[in-house]
């Protein structure tokens, strides 16, 4: 008797769907942010290349028909003209004094609300409110309420003491303008040692003090190495926004009596002269110093990150 083997039947195979590929799911997950994307770029870099490419041009509105490629003569002119080169200088002293003193006066103030006392709140809620002034009202309070030498309240309180009465915008200008951003951005700098004072190691600063460690010793080794992160980050932001500020400058000084920053120059080119390219010179510039600016700012954040979630 043989035996008779049977083969075993042939099973169908079975498709598997096909798995996307991985960049296709990348662009999937992109693909609602694009709308935004496109807008951002019409809005923010097609204007910025179209000042880039007037810059390179010898452009005034009031000819166009004079118009001609002059390559980078603009910016030879910007930088070796004499009332745009004090500009620059101009420019400089303003964000190196605003920023400074409106750090150390945040420094202090931070300090004083990281301690508990009552009404803390309130006296923080006063102390943030200049930052939410619109900086041209901030500028026009400046100008007409402390300023003005007839009745402004600097003047009164001398008057009251028997001093003398200053003209305060023509006699010291750029410590005008200075004096107003400080005020301005002083709280802007407290916000973000405050946060700094608040992300403190307590143990450390608790077996300083039981090691013997006075508030001085404790602030200059532990406080001070610990907040220089965000000294950095505030006086990186406040210089992108003091290099670019117009405001004061025009309200209170009109850029006169060598109070003319950078940013007033491009308005003044553009609005006054009419000088688009050289206008557009100088525009670019300033974006370029802020662009520089802002990696180091954002260099700054992204190693704070990095330290939190260390910690973390």
């Amino acid at each position: 008797m043989t035996a008779t083997t049977t083969a075993p039947l042939a099973t169908p195979s079975v498709r598997t769907p096909r798995q996307p590929s991985a960049r296709l799911r990348a662009w999937a997950t992109r693909a609602p942010l694009l709308p935004a994307l496109l807008f951002m770029i019409a809005v923010t870099q097609l204007p910025f290349v179209a000042t880039l490419v007037i810059s390179f041009f010898d452009w005034n509105a009031l000819y166009p028909k004079a118009r001609h490629f002059t390559g980078l003569d603009n910016y030879h002119q910007v930088l070796t003209d004499a009332d745009l080169r004090h500009s620059v200088w101009t420019t400089v002293l303003l964000t190196v004094a605003v920023v400074l003193v409106s750090l150390v006066l945040g420094l202090a103030l931070a300090l004083l609300l990281d301690r508990r006392f009552r009404g803390r709140g309130v006296v923080r809620t006063l102390l943030i409110a200049p930052f939410l002034v619109v900086p041209v009202a901030a500028a026009l309070l400046w100008k007409h309420v402390l300023y003005n030498p007839e009745y402004g309240l600097l003047n009164g309180l001398l008057h009251y003491v028997g001093g003398p009465q200053p003209d305060w915008i023509s006699r010291t200008p750029l410590l005008a303008v200075e004096a107003s951003l400080v005020w301005q951005w002083t709280p802007f700098m407290m916000l973000i040692l405050l946060s700094g004072l608040q992300s403190r190691d307590q143990q450390q600063i608790e077996a300083a003090r039981v090691d013997g460690a006075n508030d001085w010793q404790v602030f200059r080794h532990l406080t001070l190495p610990h907040l220089r992160r965000y000294l950095e980050l505030g006086a990186l932001l406040g210089s992108i926004y003091i290099v670019q500020n117009f405001d004061a400058v025009f309200t209170i000084t009109s850029g006169g009596l060598g109070t003319a920053n950078l940013p007033y120059i491009v308005y003044q080119s553009f609005y006054q002269a009419h000088e688009n390219g050289l206008a557009s010179a100088a525009g670019v510039l300033v974006v370029i110093g802020s662009i520089i600016i802002a990696t180091f700012a954002l260099r700054v954040v992204s190693s704070l990150f990095r330290e939190e979630v260390s910690r973390a």
